[in-house]
């Protein structure tokens, strides 16, 4: 969650209403120097606003509790034995098993561990992570080595050189050579970085325009998948994100796996077997080396704060991290400039003028906004600075907020001891044990203003600024032949280049994301002289316009891009729309019109019905189709195929045949027919959600693009094997202009191609 618990809010709403109207108008015209100091003010009168935020701190407990592990791997074997991979690797990676000394601190049982990392190399063999297996079979046989009492492993050696020859044979089909298989796909990228915009290629320059701002523009023709910037986040924050149900029914400990359990909150690698934070249990990392950093960079102060962290929201735990990986010196230095009227800070966008402008006036680039001393534009922390705060276009009570929300984490760190360390004035030795938290009312030192008034400024910035990092997530249980993947926000970040690009509604950009790194690459030709532009969320084909400018407001400006320029102007219903619409129950024809009742388009057709009427049938439909895979996801597949048949029948007789939902339910059916081993019926039912997803997002974009991968693995599993080919390959084309070809998908749908050129002649033949 991006803003505070809705408690939070709450009690800063009704704060904000209490307060005298004199105090209100001073609030709302105030500088985030004054703002910082107004809400000092508030918090020191209102201390029961504190003990109200400490109560609801216990909601997110990150405190250690040492009998968890014993639960979590019992749980785990439960799972396991069930069959159901997924949920078992996930709660074994709630353990922490690859950190010995860790797990033995905290009670968990030194004899039982080769057992578990046998069960948890088992999961990952059964989900095709043979990589992974292989790393986790590594560290078993590290530690029977380790174990003198050899003669208690017998069994587990012999299970252990079994998995690894079931590993060798899956590892049979090789992965393509780059020339002999995969064309120019896996070639290497030619990649030459801009002199003046780090991260950026040396295609772009940065111009400015009263309208646009900063922005990137193409000094070359570009073709499409060309990677435009390559730039690691400066800050990146893990969100916790929902809670995937890992089994049903009431439970000692929280059974759920969220992107806390499953990836490195450093560098948001997906977790094996995590490291721990020593002091709170809910950081974890991919290795040590991850966890001494983090340690060193931010943890240290971060660690006895991390349930008030939660309670605050990401946008603020963003704020603290970004002024702790600063440093003070840098902080307070951009923060004194800002108080004496520099004019970038005040303005920053007021004497921007292109690059080459500024190059031929002799003065480089250095009258550029957030630009260093020799003129370069660098993904710094000045750079990220001098993004824009909106600060007078915000709402009041959205400033009391986010003023109400910094000065009561800046607060903690003052009770908690933790100021010195934010202020780099102890060593991370020093500071290795931080003094427990406790309540203050005391007045803030000058210098936790700072930070305060820094941090108030970046969580401002974010309604703007923040960069959603995604990832490509498992949806459902994820132990079948063919997995279903989406994308699911990860993390929120601050990248300074990547900020640079201005939105559109019809981007011609694609952004992927490795880690905390990110990569805009050309989704389309770009031409000499045209801006670079990416879409900030709502898209054109996936919303109709009056629904994307109410989005955008968020970031205070309006839409004119195409797209939006075309609907508007037109008064044209918007494909959305059309392709989303309701057909008349009797002849199906599109039903039309703009109030409550709607009409049938068929002249020689009189039927008119409810618009709520209808929205309310579409609801039922979609609460049945939840239910059919509830169905499927407990293995009743026969019962979940004749519930989505059913539901089909009924969407047909009020849905147009092109609304999304019935791409869905096609989707749907051939999950299903996937479980049960049915590859040509599955491949049946994906091909109409393919036409459906065509239709609604084109041919060449990344939606179309995943669907045709679920298609390759299911005419793979079914030995389809020239169809199979031909679809890999224009599955290829797509994917790669989107995320580049060394993505895990690129690399699957090599593998998959490799194994099918290498079968036999004569079965090649046959199919």
């Amino acid at each position: 969650m991006a803003l505070p618990v809705a408690e939070w809010q709450g009690r800063a709403a009704r704060l904000w209403a209490a307060l005298e109207p004199a105090l209100r108008e001073r609030l709302e015209a105030a500088s985030l120097q004054d703002a910082v100091r107004l809400g000092c003010d508030v918090l020191r009168s209102k201390e029961e606003e504190e003990a109200a935020l400490e109560q609801l701190c216990h909601r997110a407990p990150t405190d250690k509790k040492p009998e968890a592990a014993s639960w979590y791997r019992e749980q785990g074997n439960r799972e396991f034995k069930r069959g159901r991979y997924q949920a078992a690797l996930r709660l074994y990676s709630k353990v922490c098993l690859e950190d010995i000394a860790r797990a033995e601190s905290h009670g968990y049982p030194d004899r039982l561990l080769p057992k578990v990392l046998l069960r948890k190399a088992e999961c990952l063999l059964c989900l095709g992570r043979l990589q992974d297996a292989q790393d986790v079979l590594r560290v078993l046989e590290s530690k029977i080595a380790l174990d003198g009492a050899m003669t208690t492993h017998l069994t587990r050696l012999k299970k252990l050189s079994q998995l690894k020859v079931k590993l060798g044979e899956k590892e049979k089909c090789p992965e393509p050579a780059r020339g002999e298989h995969g064309g120019t796909q896996g070639e290497p990228e030619i990649w030459e970085e801009n002199s003046r915009i780090s991260g950026a290629s040396s295609s772009l320059s940065l111009s400015f325009d009263a309208d646009r701002g900063r922005h990137l523009v193409a000094s070359q023709d570009m073709v499409a998948g060309q990677s435009l910037v390559k730039e690691e986040a400066f800050v990146s924050v893990l969100c916790p994100g929902d809670s995937l149900a890992l089994q049903d029914g009431d439970t000692a400990w929280d059974t759920r796996a969220t992107n806390a359990d499953l990836y490195c909150h450093r560098c948001l690698r997906q977790l094996l077997a995590s490291v721990p934070c020593q002091g709170c249990s809910y950081a974890k990392y991919c290795s040590q080396d991850c966890a001494d950093r983090a340690w060193q960079q931010y943890h240290r102060t971060e660690c006895p704060l991390g349930a008030l962290l939660l309670t605050l929201g990401v946008f603020c735990h963003v704020a603290l991290r970004t002024v702790l990986l600063a440093g003070f010196a840098e902080v307070s230095r951009l923060v004194e400039m800002s108080h004496h009227g520099d004019r970038n800070l005040q303005n920053p966008e007021g004497s921007c003028k292109p690059l080459s402008e500024a190059a031929d006036a002799g003065g480089g680039s250095r009258g550029v906004p957030g630009c260093d001393s020799s003129g370069r534009y660098q993904s710094s922390y000045q750079a990220l600075f001098h993004l824009l705060p909106h600060t007078e276009q915000h709402s009041p009570e959205h400033k009391f907020l986010c003023t109400l929300s910094v000065v009561a984490l800046c607060k903690q760190l003052q009770a908690a001891g933790l100021e010195a360390a934010v202020l780099s004035q102890e060593s991370p030795q020093q500071c290795s044990k931080p003094k427990t938290c406790e309540k203050t009312s005391e007045e803030l030192s000058p210098e936790l203003k700072t930070v305060a008034e820094a941090m108030l400024r970046h969580v401002l910035q974010l309604q703007c600024n923040a960069q959603a990092i995604t990832v490509m997530q498992e949806m459902g249980p994820g132990d079948g032949a063919v997995v279903d993947k989406k994308p699911v926000r990860l993390a929120t970040a601050f990248f300074p280049v990547l900020s640079l690009l201005n939105h559109s509604c019809c981007p011609n950009t694609s952004v992927s994301f490795s880690g905390t790194a990110a990569t805009v690459r050309a989704a389309q030709p770009i031409s000499s002289g045209q801006e670079v532009l990416h879409c900030y969320g709502p898209h054109w084909c996936r919303m109709r316009v009056a629904e994307r400018q109410q989005l955008l407001k968020q970031y205070f400006f309006e839409c004119r891009c195409p797209a939006c320029l075309q609907e508007l102007d037109s008064g044209a219903k918007s494909v959305v729309s059309i392709r989303n619409s309701f057909c008349c129950p009797k002849c199906q024809a599109q039903m039309q019109g703009e109030e409550d009742t709607l009409c049938c388009s068929n002249e020689a057709c009189a039927t008119s019905a409810s618009r709520d009427q209808l929205s309310g049938r579409l609801q039922d439909l979609q609460q049945q189709i939840k239910k059919a895979l509830e169905l499927l996801r407990v293995g009743k597949a026969d019962q979940a195929i004749k519930m989505l048949l059913k539901c089909q029948m009924d969407a047909g007789t009020f849905l147009s045949p092109e609304h999304l939902l019935m791409g869905e339910m096609e989707d749907h059916l051939a999950q299903v027919y996937a479980t049960l081993g049915k590859w040509q019926e599955a491949a049946r039912h994906l091909k109409k959600s393919i036409e459906i997803v065509e239709m609604h997002h084109g041919p060449s974009s990344v939606e179309t693009g995943h669907e045709l991968f679920k298609l390759a693995q299911i005419l793979f599993n079914g030995f389809a094997v020239s169809e199979a080919l031909s679809t890999i390959q224009r599955a290829e084309g797509i994917l790669s202009v989107h995320f580049g070809p060394q993505s895990a998908q690129m690399q699957e749908l090599q593998e998959m191609k490799a194994c099918l050129s290498e079968l036999p002649r004569n079965i090649l033949q046959r199919t």
